[in-house]
C-alpha cells in the first residue's frame, strides 16, 4: 500500500522556521518525483516546491523562493521542506505528493497524496 505521511507542522510566529517531513512507504521511493503543496481555507491547492527522483531540478513557487528549501534522503524514504522566514500568508495545510511520470507544481501531475500537516504562522 502506497503511503505518504507528513509531519512537522505547527504554530510559529512570523519570521520563524519549520521543517516538514514526508515519509513514504509501499513503493520504490527513489523512482518518484515528490511535490509539496498547500491549501489555505477557501483557496485552491497550490504547488509550493518539487524535487525530481534524481534530486535535480527543483522548483519553487515564486512567493517561497529564497525562503523554502526542498531536499530528499532516499535512504530514509523522506523528503523535507525547510521553511524559513515564515509569513502569515504561508498558513495552510501542507501536503506531499508522489509521481513517477508527473513533475512540476500542478496538483494534477501527482497520483499519490498524504493527509497533510497544518502550518499556522501568527502575526
Amino acid at each position: 500500500e502506497v503511503q505518504l505521511v507528513e509531519s512537522g507542522g505547527g504554530l510559529v510566529q512570523t519570521g520563524g522556521s519549520l521543517r516538514l517531513s514526508c515519509v513514504a512507504s509501499g513503493f520504490f521511493f527513489d523512482e518518484y518525483n515528490i511535490g509539496w503543496f498547500r491549501q489555505a481555507p477557501g483557496r485552491e491547492r497550490e504547488g509550493v516546491s518539487c524535487i525530481s527522483s534524481s534530486d535535480e531540478p527543483t522548483y519553487y513557487q515564486d512567493p517561497v523562493k529564497d525562503r523554502f528549501t526542498i531536499s530528499r534522503d532516499n535512504a530514509k524514504n523522506t523528503v523535507y521542506l525547510q521553511m524559513d522566514s515564515l509569513k502569515p500568508e504561508d498558513t495552510a495545510v501542507y501536503y506531499c505528493a508522489a509521481s513517477t511520470t508527473g513533475y512540476g507544481l500542478g496538483p494534477y501531475e501527482y497520483e499519490y497524496w498524504g493527509q497533510g500537516t497544518q502550518v499556522t504562522v501568527s502575526s
